[in-house]
């Protein structure tokens, strides 16, 4: 599971994992039955406090994404209907979507031309795709 936090962001931190995850599993590379990270693991290669990835674990588990076992871990669970997760894929591609517009109009305003946001993308997805496994090809999308 690849996570990446932004320290000093306007999302909060708790948000940015949650966010994370919840496109992970409905991506589905984080497949049902998958073992999330611990808690502490979790919290631990985050730098994060325990009880934020706890909120957020709680958080999913109340949205049916996850699991909770005690003694056992967090597991991803089967999306309930094919419909409700691509209403939530789409609602999430969407948001990606709007933060992805805000950064290229922050970076033209920067002074950055088309080529170096072309630049910065492929080197952001090549840094990406060499911690997530499997990474769905461009245009694959369901």
């Amino acid at each position: 599971m690849y996570i990446r936090i932004e320290r000093g962001a306007a999302t909060p931190i708790s948000r940015q994992i949650a966010e994370q995850v919840r496109a992970q599993c409905l991506a589905g590379l984080l497949p049902p039955g998958q073992c999330l990270p611990s808690v502490r693991q979790l919290a631990a290669e985050l730098v994060v406090n325990v009880n934020t990835v706890v909120r957020v674990y709680e958080k999913l588990a109340a949205e049916g994404l996850v699991e909770m076992r005690h003694g056992e871990g967090t597991f991803v669970l089967p999306q309930s209907t094919n419909h409700q997760q691509a209403a939530e894929l789409k609602q999430q591609r969407e948001q990606f979507s709007r933060e992805f517009q805000s950064m290229v109009r922050r970076g033209l305003l920067l002074g950055l031309n088309a080529s170096d946001l072309r630049r910065e993308l492929s080197a952001a997805v090549a840094e990406v795709k060499s911690h997530i496994s499997p990474v769905k090809d461009e245009g694959k999308r369901s």
